[in-house]
């Protein structure tokens, strides 16, 4: 049977994939082999975290790339609507609408993602995304009104946001358990690459446009190099194409399929996404115990229950954890760098040219997360970037007030010291968290709503800042210290340790949690909770072994 009549057959009964198929079967064997890979291993892996690492250089410069345009003569000359002066002082919130209306577009492709997502696979929604940042970027560097890059900018955001609530969970999907947190985390660090190249771009003495048009270069190679990339196996379960997830998981470790390993890892896809999606007749393998049916997918409604899968506390984690990020006020600096020291007295170009130190800076700060996220944790990373956010943005206040000569020199120093403490703090950490902390079954809606949550406040802070600054100055510093300084006790008490915890794991902190009526920190917190899979742990979780769940 060839991969396209295998395909077919499992598509013409959607409701079941025999195990039989998937076991000591020489058809199926065979048609794993025919969908064999040739990166493998190591190879494959780097191939995976390079594009999806594109993907989210993509993201970090086209976030960067508008603040250096804000101050470049060109651009105003073109756009006269952002150029704030006191006869236009409401030119402030023209200017914030342009650069917020982006995180608007990010969040629609966001969203979108709770109904295509799935429907289209990993790989061609983020191709999706790709080609939809591209029309956005060459609408762009073609625009000619306010009105036209406003609707550009829309655009490019539309496809971020696809890429943005999809290129983690395929990446950490296809990433080997052990180097899942450093991997995901690297994206962070990327996002920072991104917006440093943007900068430096910025300072080029090409017009603007050619800056805008640059994000294009980054797209092209993603979409390309996806090609030569496989599925995420949890997806090819799911749309009952057995045999290439087999291959894919074979590929991922570089071993052969006959592996006991390779198809412990495989059968465990399976089952998972067999009680994902399980039906009430649906029926266990008797030889193996693994569930063979099921076809009915989460419903929103789930996001609002309670129990032992505390569906509602973990989701909610997720998108409060991305709320988080964004009013810590990191962009702030991200968006506003070159304004803001501007208006420390520093002139055009140098604020520019100290802009793009700032960011390469930042760029550099966010490696030292990727050796610490598994020997710190989750908790301590986040309340330490936290703390020095909150110090941070008190001494600006402070040293606003005061505004002498060297008052502005430190205020410049502390715009770095800022983005150093986020780096390593908040950056990468809310990619990582809502994909470890929320069960198997709420992932996919739940990855959409945390990520359009990362965007809506991204909007409500971008939108906020030029006039904020415009109209109460220094003292904005205050408003993000104060929402930094409530974030502390907030993750102290309510967000547990998922360091050293496999996802399933997760189930069984809360699940004992909600058994015993204490904080799931509490729990995660302790160092004799049984391993998921054992009798305890299945006690726990309220599974009966020989029950068909």
């Amino acid at each position: 049977m060839s991969a396209s009549e295998e395909s077919d057959k499992y598509r013409s009964n959607p409701q079941t994939i025999p195990l039989d198929d998937v076991y000591n079967n020489p058809e199926f064997e065979s048609q794993v082999d025919a969908h064999r890979l040739a990166l493998r291993g190591a190879k494959l892996t780097i191939a995976l975290a390079f594009v999806t690492g594109t993907g989210f250089t993509l993201f970090g410069y086209d976030q960067g790339v508008m603040s250096s345009l804000l101050t470049a003569k060109q651009f105003d000359q073109v756009f006269p609507q952002v150029v704030v002066s006191d006869a236009h002082r409401n030119h402030a919130t023209l200017q914030s609408l342009l650069v917020a209306i982006y995180e608007l577009g990010c969040l629609v492709g966001a969203l979108s993602n709770l109904w295509i997502g799935d429907r289209l696979g990993r790989r061609r929604t983020i191709i999706l995304g790709g080609v939809v940042m591209i029309i956005g970027a060459i609408l762009q560097a073609t625009s000619f009104s306010y009105a036209q890059i406003l609707v550009a900018r829309v655009i490019t955001g539309l496809g971020n946001g696809l890429n943005t609530s999809t290129v983690p969970a395929y990446h950490a999907e296809c990433s080997p358990a052990a180097s899942r947190g450093s991997l995901i985390m690297l994206e962070g660090t990327l996002i920072t690459f991104g917006i440093m190249i943007s900068f430096w771009a910025d300072n080029s003495s090409a017009q603007w446009r050619a800056p805008v048009a640059f994000q294009i270069t980054f797209a092209l190679v993603m979409i390309i190099a996806i090609n030569f990339l496989p599925e995420s196996p949890r997806w090819l379960i799911k749309a009952n194409r057995p045999a290439e997830a087999m291959a894919v998981v074979s590929a991922l470790d570089d071993k052969p399929p006959t592996d006991p390993n390779v198809k412990q890892t495989f059968l465990g896809i399976l089952e998972a996404v067999s009680i994902e999606e399980l039906k009430p007749d649906a029926t266990r393998d008797e030889k193996t115990g693994h569930h063979i049916t099921g076809a009915r997918q989460a419903s929103l409604r789930e996001l609002f229950t309670g129990g032992r899968s505390q569906n509602f506390r973990r989701v909610t984690l997720g998108v409060v954890i991305q709320c988080f990020q964004q009013i810590t006020g990191i962009n702030i600096i991200t968006y506003y760098a070159t304004l803001l020291f501007e208006r420390l007295g520093i002139s055009d170009v140098k604020s520019r040219i100290i802009a793009a130190c700032n960011a390469t800076e930042y760029f550099l700060a966010s490696l030292i997360a990727i050796f610490l996220i598994e020997r710190a944790g989750r908790r301590k990373l986040m309340l330490f970037g936290s703390v020095g956010q909150t110090l941070t943005m008190i001494l600006l206040a402070i040293l606003g007030k005061v505004n002498t000569a060297g008052a502005r020199v430190v205020s410049a120093v502390l715009l770095f010291v800022f983005n150093s403490f986020f780096a390593v703090g908040w950056l990468g950490m809310t990619w990582l968290y809502p994909a470890e902390i929320v069960g198997l079954r709420m992932r996919g809606p739940a990855n959409a709503l945390s990520t359009a949550s990362n965007w809506t406040f991204n909007f409500l802070v971008v939108m906020i800042t030029g006039p904020s600054f415009e109209n109460i100055s220094w003292r904005t510093y205050i408003v993000f210290a104060s929402l930094n300084a409530f974030i502390i006790p907030v993750v102290y008490l309510f967000f547990p340790e998922t360091a050293g915890r496999s996802l399933e794991d997760m189930d069984i902190i809360f699940a004992l949690a909600y058994k015993e009526g204490v904080s799931p920190v509490t729990v995660s917190l302790r160092k004799d909770l049984p391993k998921a899979g054992s009798p305890e742990a299945n006690e726990i979780l309220g599974i009966e072994v020989d029950s068909d769940l």
